[in-house]
């Protein structure tokens, strides 16, 4: 088998990481559990933030688990050609989110923020993604250690957590909490 499309110019270069780093993957609308499924069948480490939502029917009212971000699921991999070509051979996968559908790497506080915020029992909301404001880090409490970006709305103070590649946010009541800037 040849080299796939867009990844000759890593042959023999640094771009891959030695060591296993986040990205995000684009993928096929409502395809998200079935490609983070088969990802871990071929044991690569997946990451698929879901929420519970009422979905209501004519006849019935049901609790479903659906991705926080449509379209997108996270894999933890050393970025190299082979496995790279790995993921897109996945039915449902539609490119690595980045330059050229290459890749670019999550920060691993990002990801671990993602899974303290969705596990927890505090409630969010999804928000627009933010470029601008400070970044601090939680002190304390069940957010201790997360970091975002610091915002005031209606005279609250929320910590938005942002996943840079896919362009997504979430925000989180603060009020009460200690933080620091970083």
């Amino acid at each position: 088998m040849g080299v796939p499309y867009g990844t000759q110019e890593w042959i023999g270069t640094s771009i891959a990481a030695s060591q296993p780093q986040w990205y995000a993957i684009h993928t096929r609308s409502q395809h998200e559990k079935a490609v983070v499924s088969h990802l871990k069948s071929e044991g690569i480490e997946t990451f698929l933030p879901l929420v519970s939502e009422i979905h209501r029917w004519s006849d019935r009212r049901k609790v479903v688990e659906v991705p926080l971000f449509s379209c997108y699921a996270f894999v933890n991999l050393c970025l190299v050609p082979e496995m790279w070509a790995k993921v897109l051979r996945v039915n449902g996968v539609l490119r690595f989110v980045g330059i050229r559908g290459e890749g670019v790497p999550i920060p691993e506080n990002q990801v671990e923020s993602l899974r303290t915020l969705v596990s927890g029992k505090l409630p969010y909301q999804v928000y627009p993604f933010l470029k601008i404001g400070q970044r601090v880090r939680i002190r304390g409490g069940s957010l201790d250690g997360v970091e975002g970006i610091l915002i005031a709305r209606n005279g609250n103070r929320t910590l938005v957590i942002s996943v840079e590649p896919i362009q997504r946010s979430l925000a989180v009541s603060i009020d009460g909490y200690q933080f620091q800037p970083i």
